[in-house]
């Protein structure tokens, strides 16, 4: 379980956030790693999912140790780390064994909103291969399916 940080006010739920959201995931193994995470679907007010790409060290960190962070910075004013445990809710979301769908169980949010602040927009990207773009969408659609 998250222990809370106190220099932070926390939310008691997960605020909506734009679907081209692009995150933080933050593993360990033990060192922490970071690696930015596309459309990452809000599952209800404690839960977060997510699909990994297989050949990458994050599901085999997440495995080992399922705590997690994810940092959203998105448009309408989204600036939170949700703590939490993630577990593979599908080993193949979409079909193609190329990805796996995650599911981030929330023990804490901390609210990095500031007052002199406001976050317009959140990390922007173009996808410029048309076919990766249809398959980001794919993948999402299915996650918002398993969030239903």
């Amino acid at each position: 379980m998250a222990v809370a940080d106190k220099s932070h006010p926390n939310l008691d739920v997960l605020p909506e956030w734009p679907t081209e959201t692009i995150a933080v995931l933050v593993t360990t193994d033990p060192a922490p790693h970071a690696i930015p995470v596309s459309w990452p679907v809000r599952a209800g007010d404690k839960r977060i999912l997510l699909s990994l790409r297989h050949n990458r060290g994050s599901l085999t960190r997440l495995r080992a140790r399922p705590e997690v962070a994810l940092v959203v910075l998105a448009g309408g004013d989204v600036a939170l780390c949700a703590r939490g445990s993630a577990r593979i809710v599908r080993e193949d979301v979409d079909g193609t064994g190329e990805y796996a769908a995650v599911a981030i169980d929330v023990d804490a949010i901390d609210d990095h909103r500031q007052g002199a602040f406001a976050i317009i927009e959140g990390i922007r990207r173009t996808v410029v291969d048309p076919n990766e773009l249809h398959a980001l969408e794919r993948r999402a659609a299915i996650l918002r399916e398993l969030a239903g």
